[in-house]
Formats: structure tokens, sequence, C-alpha cells
């Protein structure tokens, strides 16, 4: 039978809508009520730019603001600015720079409400998942605001010849640091990044993604009001392949957050100019849930980790591994916990999942969801659109069956999609979970602690958080958090998180006698002296 012969092969049924929509309370707010005339003036002043631009909310596609937008002589100045205050700036005791972080951190709370509405307009995402920069905005401003003088407080060490030598450790600030910011978390990953490079003395010249520059200048405006001098903050807006790699090529050290493609270029640029740079890049994150969890939780963690801001946060989980003895019960309860999930896009509390940030998000999502159902991947959950709601909802997914040759299987989805394979044995599941190029965040699942101890340390991710998909790790801002392998360089939160905006500088001062030979002693009685004094140093322990 030749291939016209052949019978048509059945059509594939569209997935049809599932999930419900939040109800929209009497009286919300609209993007009109929030972004007025007033707020936009108020929010630029001072902004250094000669073009203009605009921003629009995913939520309709309608514009919330025009915007002043910076030509590559506008980045420049804003670094002349920045430079020609840095120095009064960290010449201000550690103290009173730590002081604007606790104002700040009272003033983001007290006003939480503006700042909510411009996420959930800026980036489509359901209000709770918005307040999560909230709070992690309040928690690294409460941890540097208290830590921050310990962290930068000069250090004793012992010198090369103890007694004689007393060597004090300083930290300098580098001067201006170069920030780029991503759209995903506007408050978080803009102000929240900058504000240890401000508490340890430096100046900050910040590019924000201009469609969510409105939450990173409602930032500036107030840690302005918290008492950080205006000029200190400079940020400009404008398209990322023209003012990015101008902030690259004026910075003294340059903070970046986004893909690793653009990770890469920023590193090669900041290279060139032998300054130092951190990367928090992407990630394809695995969920193992191991044959003794609670089966319950793990469905429940796992809307969590898979759908906050719609599977657009660096950490989300897009791989679950789960023990094929409890799989199908798993899958089961997520499912249905999935489909539950309620849509929406009302500037208030309710909803459990918004919209996609842009027109580029929605394709990838729905590419790699269509190829994997194509090459033999079951659909689960989802699977679908909803222009009902706006342009760019599309329904959480699951899907099941994914293998290899499938795109959704090894590239970075960033949005609402999760690929569910199942294990039989732990080793394989941290082996396959390990298999991948990204090594950002992981999660584990087991009620027995000791084992979900054993398993994460054996997983190679930058965080690693058991019972739980990503908070708990990312929320505890003294121990570091980043990635490892291509998802990034350098370190935020903890210690590493403010030393790396931070020039270490020894400072020896030698007492009595010289390194040199002294008292008489000609070169060849010197070295057998200094020969005796390190071996007896030994002896003693001492460094």
């Amino acid at each position: 039978m030749t291939d016209s012969q052949a019978p048509a092969a059945p059509l594939r049924s569209a997935p049809q809508p599932t999930n419900p929509v939040a109800p929209a309370p009497a009286g919300v707010r609209t993007a009109a009520d929030v972004v007025t005339p007033d707020l936009v003036a108020r929010l630029t002043r001072g902004v250094i730019g000669s073009g203009r631009t605009a921003n629009h909310t995913p939520f309709t596609g309608d514009k919330l603001a025009d915007l002043p937008e910076a030509t590559p002589e506008d980045v420049a100045e804003a670094f002349e600015r920045a430079r020609a205050a840095q120095g009064a700036w960290a010449a201000v005791p550690v103290r009173r720079r730590a002081a604007v972080l606790l104002r700040f951190h009272d003033l983001v709370l007290d006003r939480q409400a503006e700042v909510l509405d411009l996420i959930q307009l800026e980036t489509g995402k359901a209000r709770l998942h918005a307040h999560e920069e909230v709070q992690a905005v309040a928690v690294a401003a409460r941890h540097y605001g208290r830590k921050a003088p310990s962290y930068l407080r000069p250090k004793g060490h012992t010198g090369a010849m103890p007694t004689l030598t007393k060597v004090t450790e300083l930290r300098q600030p580098r001067g201006v640091v170069g920030q780029i910011a991503p759209w995903n978390y506007p408050l978080e990953l803009s102000v929240g990044d900058a504000l240890p490079a401000f508490v340890s003395g430096n100046a900050v010249v910040m590019k924000p993604d201009t469609e969510t520059a409105l939450t990173a200048l409602w930032a500036r405006d107030l840690l302005i009001e918290a008492g950080l001098p205006a000029e200190v903050f400079q940020i400009v807006l404008g398209e990322g392949p023209v003012v990015g790699p101008e902030v690259v090529r004026h910075a003294d050290y340059v903070s970046f957050t986004g893909s690793t493609r653009t990770g890469r270029e920023v590193a090669q640029g900041a290279a060139a100019r032998l300054v130092g740079v951190s990367l928090e890049l992407g990630g394809k994150n695995a969920m193992l849930v191991l044959a003794d969890a609670d089966v319950e939780k793990a469905a429940a963690g796992a809307v969590r980790a898979c759908f906050s801001s719609a599977g657009q946060l660096c950490i989300s989980i897009e791989r679950l591994y789960v023990h094929a003895s409890i799989a199908d019960e798993f899958v089961e309860r997520f499912a249905a916990r999935t489909k539950a999930m309620r849509l929406g896009s009302a500037l208030a509390y309710g909803a459990d999942m918004g919209s996609l940030v842009g027109e580029r998000q929605l394709e990838t999502v729905q590419r790699h969801v269509d190829e994997a159902v194509a090459k033999g991947a079951t659909l689960v959950a989802g699977g679908v659109a909803r222009p009902d709601l706006g342009p760019l909802f599309y329904e959480p997914t699951i899907l099941d069956g994914v293998e290899a040759p499938m795109a959704v299987c090894a590239e970075e989805t960033f949005g609402p999609v999760v690929s569910v394979y199942r294990f039989t044995d732990e080793d394989e599941a941290v082996d396959r979970a390990n298999a991948t190029s990204y090594g950002l965040n992981a999660s584990v699942w087991t009620k027995d602690a000791r084992r979900g101890h054993s398993v994460a340390a054996r997983l190679r991710t930058g965080t690693v958080n058991i019972n739980d998909g990503y908070a708990p790790a990312y929320g505890s801002a003294q121990a570091p958090m980043g990635g490892m392998k291509d998802s990034g360089l350098g370190r935020r939160h903890g210690s590493e998180g403010i030393l790396k905006y931070t020039e270490a500088q020894t400072v020896a001062h030698q007492r009595l006698l010289p390194m040199a030979p002294s008292l008489g002693m000609d070169d060849a009685q010197y070295a057998r002296f200094m020969t005796r004094s390190l071996k007896v140093l030994k002896a003693l322990r001492l460094r």
C-alpha cells in the first residue's frame, strides 16, 4: 500500500481549558488607578535619558507608562554622576549606611500595597507570588542592615613574624557597580541585589528591564526616602543590546541575572576589562520524590515549586523524578491540585497563578508542549492557552512520558510546564537530576531527614531544599545562594553576597625589626635565622 493510500492518522483532539478563573473582588484597582502621571513623574525624577520608551502590562498588552530611554552617552553620564557621589557615600560610617537599609525595610513593608500593584501590572504574576518579592527584599534589607558592620569590619590576622608583624584586612568598596536586572522578579532581583552593594560603600548604576522598570524606580524612590543619596543610585533604561554593554563597559564590578547565553556575553565584556562579575543564570531544576515521601505534601509542594510566578523563576522546578512505587498516586494528586488552580489578573489576592510576561515566553512554552505531545508525551494537565483571560495566559501544564529527544527534557522552559519521570533506584534519580548543564536549585522529598541530607549532598546544585521547593534556601539570607556549572558564578546573600562588592586590602605593619638582615647579621646568618624561625613556628602550630 502506497503512502497516498494509507489511512489518515487520527486527529489529536485539542486540549480543553480546565483551570477555573479567580473572581475579581468588587472595587479592585485598575492600571489607570495605579500608574498615574504624578506617579510616573515622581519615579522618573532625576533619571537620565534623552530618548523615550514605554512599558506595557502583560495582562492586556496595554501601555503603562512613557519612560526616559538612555543612549550610550546617557549611560556614561550616569556613571559620572555615580562616581562623583560614591566617595562621599563610602566615607559615611558603615553603621549609618546600614541604618538606611533598616529604614528601607520598614518602608517596604508599610507601603507594600503600592509595589504589589506595580509588580503585578508589570509581570502579570499573582499577588501572592508578588508578595514573595516583598518578603525577600525585606529579609535582605534586615540581614545586611544588621550584619553589614560585622561583615565589613577590619579583621586582624597573624603576620609573617608573630608580634613583629601586625596585619589588618580591610574591605574597600569597588566603586560603581553596574547591575543588569531581569524582568521576572523586578523588585527582589533589582534592589535586593543592590542593597549589599550600597551598604558596602558603592554607588550603583542599574539597568532594569524596561517592561518592569516602574518597580525598580519605585524601589529607588523609597531608598532615597530612607536616606540614600540620590546620585548614588542611577537607573538607565533602554534596549538590552544597546544599554547593557555600556553598563559593563563603565562599571567597576558587574552584577547580572538573566539567561546563560547573555551571561556569557556579560562575562566576556567584564573579563576584557579585568573587572569582577557575578552571574545568576538559567536552571533546569529537579525535584526528587523518594519512596518514603508524604505523597500529599509532595503534591502540594510541587504546585508551589513548579507554578509560582507561572514558572518564570530561575529556581522553580521543571523536572519531577518520582519513585515508581508512588508515582501513579503522586501524579493523580498533583494533577488534581494543578487543575484546580485559579487563574486571574485582578490586583488582589485570590488567584493561584497569573500570566506569562511576554510573547517570547508564550511561544517557548507552546513549542515545548506541542513538540513533546507530538512525539508521544502524555498531557496530564493544562497544555492550553487562555486568551479569554489575557493574551499571555497559559494553563499550568504537566507532561508524562517525556524522553530525551524532546526539547522540554533538557532546555529551560521558564514557564508553567513540568515533566514527570519515574525511577526505581535513588542512585539513578541522582544521576538523572545531575545530567544537565545547569546546577541552580533542587528539591528532595522524604520523611527521613538523614536520607534527605545524604541525597542533597550528592546533587550538583547551589541550593537544595528538603521537603520544599525553593523558598527555604532562598529565604535564608545568611546562607549563600547561587549556581554551579552553567547556572552562574558567585553568590548572593550571606558574607559572599556582600564581600563580592568589596576589594580585600591587606595592611601589614612591621615593628621593631625589618623582614631583612639586621642586628649585624649578614645574608647567610639571616637565612639560617629565618630557617630556624620557620621550624619553630611550625612546631608551635603558629600560622
